[in-house]
């Protein structure tokens, strides 16, 4: 025993810490002291948020600002120029909102489908041997994506669009489409009472597709497997039973075609300046950026995956269908997300070429009209946010299918 040495610890490895006294102790442990500052950063933003309500709230008192939804139900007094729904003065704001709406709805969905055929062919274009058709491609990926999106619609429509000749001397496009300065004139629709046999051959050909496909990936596996499996033949058995319905149910569907009478086009169906010039704005834009990342993607596959297909005796198609595009699209799909996403936020813009889309009907003329600010923008953003959340929703959901699976 050594008499007034320092007592050792249990463990014999040195002496004790000082004890601390029972406040202390709480400030010194990491956990407690993080869930501390968190309590405190969650109240702070609750009584920031608190008093942004209620200021909110008695400056609208204050201005007589409705408080409620109820203006949705008010005669909205003013025509919009194109509706997928029928629509006039006399509907109520809330119908103008879903008027808006749709307008939206297909201008992004037009633009999604225009923008990735463009940039799928435009980054395989990229890599093409051919000289000229690589460098045709580069110019298009660096004189677009490098020009702001606003400016391109502005050209779009002041400087082409705008700028076509009268009806008189319209452009006749095959299949009796019309192009002038007051939009586009195609042939209209019109569903006959055989129309829902053709939705359902459209339905039946669809089926007949992924049954086929899924026996030819069965007969793959089991080694006596049919050789080619296209995208031609999935398109010829999807299209082939809707047209042999048209054909023999004459009253399937038939067209109005649009006739030049006086000073404009009668008839048909009519796309107007602002939606066409939109849509190629959106498109163009949007596929220049989707270029770049399909021709990235492609490039990431290693050059080894090409070298073994071919030692498998696969053609250069076949190894692209079958190994380079699988592999590259895990690179792609993740990417793509994000450019679909800014297509349809960027749609917005189309106030400024006076498209009655969302924005423009909704956060521009009902608002002014009414003064319901706040409910106005909660709407609108809440609206541009479920889209974007179901888009990417349904991307990663399509992006499972590509994802590597580690064993």
């Amino acid at each position: 025993m050594h008499i007034g040495s320092a007592p050792l610890s249990p463990a014999g490895g040195g002496a004790r810490p000082p004890p601390r006294s029972a406040g202390l102790s709480f400030w010194y442990d990491s956990a407690a002291r993080g869930a501390l500052y968190q309590a405190i950063f969650v109240l702070a933003l609750g009584f920031l948020l608190f008093e942004a309500i209620v200021n909110v709230r008695a400056n609208m008192q204050a201005r007589g600002i409705p408080m409620d939804f109820g203006f949705l139900d008010n005669a909205a007094g003013f025509d919009i120029n194109q509706s997928l729904i029928s629509y006039s003065a006399a509907s109520t704001y809330g119908r103008a909102f879903v008027v808006g709406l749709l307008n939206t709805c297909l201008v992004a969905a037009l633009g999604v489908v225009l923008a990735t055929i463009i940039g799928f062919s435009v980054g395989v274009a990229r890599l093409s041997k051919n000289w000229i058709i690589a460098k045709c491609a580069m110019v298009y990926v660096e004189a677009l994506r490098n020009v702001p999106l606003l400016l391109q619609l502005l050209v779009w429509y002041n400087a082409i669009l705008k700028a076509l000749p009268g009806p008189r001397e319209s452009f006749a496009l095959p299949f009796d489409i019309f192009l002038n300065n007051r939009g586009l004139f195609t042939p209209q629709p019109v569903l006959g009472p055989a129309a829902p046999w053709l939705g359902a051959a459209l339905v039946l050909g669809v089926i007949a597709a992924i049954a086929l496909k899924v026996i030819f990936l069965r007969s793959k596996i089991l080694g006596r497997g049919f050789d080619t499996f296209g995208g031609g033949l999935v398109a010829a058995l999807i299209a082939g039973f809707p047209i042999a319905v048209f054909f023999i149910g004459a009253q399937s569907i038939s067209f109005i075609f649009p006739q030049l009478k006086g000073f404009n086009f009668s008839g048909g169906a009519r796309l107007l300046p602002e939606f066409v010039a939109l849509v190629l704005g959106l498109s163009l834009y949007t596929g220049a950026f989707i270029a770049e990342i399909v021709r990235a993607g492609i490039e990431a596959v290693p050059r080894g995956q090409r070298e073994a297909a071919a030692a498998l005796g696969l053609s250069p198609s076949q190894a692209s269908g079958l190994v380079v595009t699988p592999q590259a699209m895990r690179i792609i799909i993740p990417l793509l997300t994000s450019q679909y996403l800014n297509l349809v936020k960027n749609s917005s813009l189309a106030v400024f070429i006076g498209y009655p889309d969302l924005v423009q009907v909704f956060a521009g003329t009902v608002l002014n009209q009414t003064g319901a600010a706040v409910q106005v923008i909660f709407i609108t953003m809440a609206v541009y946010l479920t889209i974007s959340l179901l888009t990417s929703l349904a991307m990663n959901l399509y992006n499972r299918r590509f994802t590597l699976v580690e064993r």
